[in-house]
């Protein structure tokens, strides 16, 4: 799955793509050929609404708000030309023999369809004059498509979201078609997925409570591959498990073989995006409406 820096810039590579695949078909011999102009690059006042990388459901991550709030993320980034993108998370450990995540806050695109009965199987929520994702069904299409909890959209079938209700978004979907429903999603920042080993007890070595890791295990799989404290567990072998309990958390980790992936992000975000959108919606997810 390809990754922006910007809406912006996924536009004019799609722009491009398609140029390129238009000069691929020859047209037949002796044919007219109209030489057509080369793309105007998009009209960049359109996506002036959508805040820059520093900022997320109006929360600043300004590299003063991380130092006093995330210091741990205090560290030199990756050669990238804007603000928080492409850091290096750190870890907990020492070890030189295993690579640091690479924590992304990229542009992607997804194509996702409704299922038979015409959803998609996902919520939105209007924050900041911004459109999040707030609930993704277990095996709907939108977890099919890799939408996740958190989310920023930005566009759904090229149509801009930036200051929607969330009712119009939600209509924007119900009225797409079957297929082909395409979406531009602002990854959630400072995510990071980390790969746990379970030792000869089943055990990964790190305590959680509500969901918040509290706890790591010394010399243990979490501490090696750099699980870190005050971060929140988002998903489980991309299971999500925002707002479970910690004991069906700890039923998914148990079940799950011996290699554990687990999508976590800073509590401090975590707890902003839940105080901007409705706590309701985090209980009893399944009865949650989806469109």
């Amino acid at each position: 799955m390809a990754l922006y820096p910007s809406l912006e810039d996924m536009k004019v590579d799609n722009m491009v793509r398609a140029q390129l695949s238009q000069q691929l078909v020859q047209p037949p011999y002796g044919a007219n050929v109209t030489v057509v102009p080369n793309a105007p690059l998009p009209n960049s006042s359109a996506y002036h609404m959508y805040p820059a990388l520093g900022d997320y459901m109006g929360l600043e991550l300004s590299s003063d708000v991380i130092a006093l709030n995330m210091p741990e993320y205090q560290i030199q980034p990756v050669q990238s030309s804007g603000g928080v993108a492409n850091l290096i998370a750190p870890l907990s450990s020492q070890s030189s023999t295993i690579q640091k995540a690479t924590v992304t806050q990229a542009i992607r695109q997804v194509v996702l369809c409704k299922d038979k009965d015409g959803k998609c199987g996902l919520r939105l929520h209007a924050v900041n004059n911004g459109i999040f994702v707030c609930y993704v069904a277990t095996g709907s299409p939108a977890a099919l498509a890799g939408l996740r909890f958190g989310d920023q959209v930005l566009e759904i079938n090229n149509v801009t979201v930036a200051g929607m209700t969330m009712d119009q978004c939600h209509g924007l979907l119900k009225k797409a078609p079957v297929n082909g429903i395409t979406m531009a999603i602002r990854d959630r920042p400072f995510e990071r997925t980390v790969t746990l080993h379970k030792d000869s007890l089943g055990h990964v070595g790190f305590q959680f409570k509500n969901g918040k890791i509290v706890g790591l295990v010394k010399d243990s799989s979490a501490a090696r591959n750099g699980l870190l404290t005050e971060h929140q567990i988002l998903e489980i072998n991309t299971i999500n498990v925002v707002g479970m309990k910690d004991k069906e958390v700890s039923k998914i980790i148990d079940s799950s073989p011996s290699i554990v992936n687990v999508t976590i992000i800073p509590s401090y975000i975590y707890d902003h995006m839940i105080s901007k959108m409705s706590a309701s919606l985090f209980k009893e997810q399944d009865r949650t409406p989806a469109v």
